[in-house]
């Protein structure tokens, strides 16, 4: 699902609707980009640490006193979810780990090509995404409020960057997660809460620089106090057609791209003719990120299909 409240041209990507290609009901045809311990499953723990491999914390601000309370390094850190019998089970916990991340201004973990962890003082390099003209991008990942008692208002921000000539992280897209009832009403479930950044034009300072990733905590002073829980961590880009399910009477897909902008869905039995030779099935606004598209017309062995961006 998507937050509430969180605030050119055409994909190469094809999917065929045999029923052998979407047999499984989850196929996903290029759009996932790697995420480096995504999941936060290493190092493994038995209980908790606050070891993260890939991903590194934020500095310490010279106001965060260390003295008679947490370290700063403290605030950040994998712990190993409980027993499926036990009451605070996290029933969709992506693996066997997530990661606290407490509400302290300033407090945060990000990742991009350069950054290093707690192991290893020169950047591995290994999460190598960049900005790709014609591409948005969409970062998805699995959230749990109320730890700790949190406060109500007591704010998380979810981002993609990049980092400009002096190596400052620059914002692309970002979303502010609120700790409200109405949206995290328990402790033992994530909720998806997503970032959607626009398509990357041209001339954008970012095209062509690595994607970072940040969470950072923004409360403020006054709401300070708990704890944030994060996992599965899910970067996509589009636009992209996703999760195909082909029954007797339909075929059902998701459209996946930038927000707001209009798709044209295209459809061919041969994927190897030129463009205008294509059908053109439906035009679509995109208003959340991923919009359903269902072709009731199953009168074929194999079908292909595009999405292309309008202008």
């Amino acid at each position: 699902m998507n937050f509430p409240g969180c605030n050119s041209r055409f994909s190469n990507l094809r999917m065929a609707a045999a029923a052998a290609l979407v047999a499984t009901g989850e196929f996903l045809w290029g759009s996932s980009i790697f995420v480096p311990n995504h999941s936060f499953e290493l190092p493994t723990t038995t209980f908790v640490s606050i070891a993260i491999d890939s991903w590194q914390k934020t500095p310490k601000p010279d106001w965060y006193e260390e003295t008679g309370g947490f370290l700063w390094t403290q605030l950040t850190g994998a712990f190993k979810n409980s027993p499926p019998t036990s009451p605070d089970f996290i029933v969709n916990c992506d693996g066997n780990q997530a990661v606290w991340l407490f509400a302290v201004p300033e407090a945060g973990l990000f990742q991009d090509y350069d950054s290093v962890d707690q192991d290893d003082p020169e950047p591995s390099h290994a999460f190598d995404a960049r900005f790709e003209a014609g591409k948005s991008y969409h970062l998805t990942v699995g959230v749990i409020a109320t730890g700790g008692a949190m406060q109500q208002g007591a704010t998380l921000e979810l981002g993609l960057y990049y980092r400009d000539a002096a190596s400052n992280r620059v914002t692309v897209a970002a979303t502010t997660v609120t700790n409200l009832t109405g949206v995290f009403s328990n402790n033992t479930r994530f909720v998806d809460c997503v970032v959607n950044a626009r398509t990357v034009r041209s001339n954008d300072p970012w095209v062509g620089q690595h994607i970072g990733i940040l969470f950072l905590s923004t409360v403020s002073t006054n709401l300070q106090g708990g704890y944030w829980d994060l996992d599965n961590v899910r970067l996509l880009e589009g636009p992209a057609l996703l999760n195909p399910v082909r029954t007797a009477e339909a075929l059902r897909f998701e459209l996946l791209g930038e927000v707001g902008a209009e798709f044209e869905i295209l459809t061919s039995t041969n994927a190897a003719l030129p463009l205008s030779e294509w059908t053109r099935l439906a035009t679509l606004r995109n208003e959340t990120g991923i919009t359903p598209f269902v072709d009731t017309d199953t009168n074929f062995d194999q079908r292909f299909y595009q999405a292309r961006q309008l202008p």
